[in-house]
């Protein structure tokens, strides 16, 4: 399947040049405001403790977790996992950042409900990443019906990073809106903000673009949509 030239050209290079371009532009906007230092002087494990408290939040743990950007908030444990250019880094990208990931631990505790869904969706979507893409790749080779079998588990993959998408735009709203308001960050800095957390956007947005693209190759390849190739 992979000499399939209707797979590189729908689903390949797509994908590649994507996905690709959202992380550039994520590394891009990050290194850029990594080296600018915010004027309050806060870290970023300091920022997001500041939003924490002004929302009445007190059981969510701020740590640091290796890896680069592997920021996260994981509402099961409470915990804030900030990377290491961004804990105790004191530049405008690291607390734009670690106010995104507040902003998570924020909707958690207001029940925000694409959250609560997308929670409820990982088993699923688990199951769904290991077994979906196999499946529609057998069925290429068996049935039509097999191919659709693995379509729904596949589907489950998409459906996840859609409900991902207004999760992650509304901890980026929260963060440019109330890191302004807390005294974080002057008005003037929030461009910074702005463009690396817009940037990690796109990021989902790829996401969403890839998988679809390759539900929609399999559907296409098996005849199951616009008829057999």
């Amino acid at each position: 399947m992979i000499f399939d030239p209707t797979y590189i050209l729908m689903v390949v290079l797509p994908g590649l040049l994507i996905s690709g371009g959202a992380s550039l532009l994520v590394r891009s906007a990050f290194n850029r405001y990594s080296k600018i230092a915010n004027g309050r002087g806060y870290t970023g494990a300091q920022a997001a403790q500041v939003l924490l408290e002004r929302a009445g939040i007190h059981d969510v743990a701020v740590v640091q977790t290796n890896g680069y950007l592997s920021d996260h908030y994981n509402p099961a444990t409470k915990r804030l996992a900030l990377s290491e250019g961004v804990y105790s880094a004191r530049s405008i990208a690291a607390v734009g950042i670690a106010c995104h990931e507040a902003g998570h631990a924020i909707q958690h505790a207001n029940h925000y409900a694409p959250l609560w869904i997308r929670s409820a969706l990982v088993p699923i979507a688990g199951i769904g990443s290991s077994l979906g893409y196999i499946v529609m790749a057998v069925g290429l080779m068996i049935s039509p019906f097999v191919v659709m079998a693995g379509a729904v588990l596949f589907g489950a993959v998409l459906l996840f990073q859609l409900v991902t998408l207004p999760v992650e735009f509304d901890a980026s709203s929260r963060a440019k809106r109330l890191i302004v308001e807390a005294g974080i960050i002057s008005p003037q800095e929030r461009v910074g903000v702005d463009r690396v957390l817009n940037a990690a956007a796109l990021t989902y947005v790829a996401a969403v673009v890839s998988t679809l693209l390759t539900l929609l190759y399999f559907l296409l390849r098996s005849g199951l949509l616009g008829g057999r190739d």
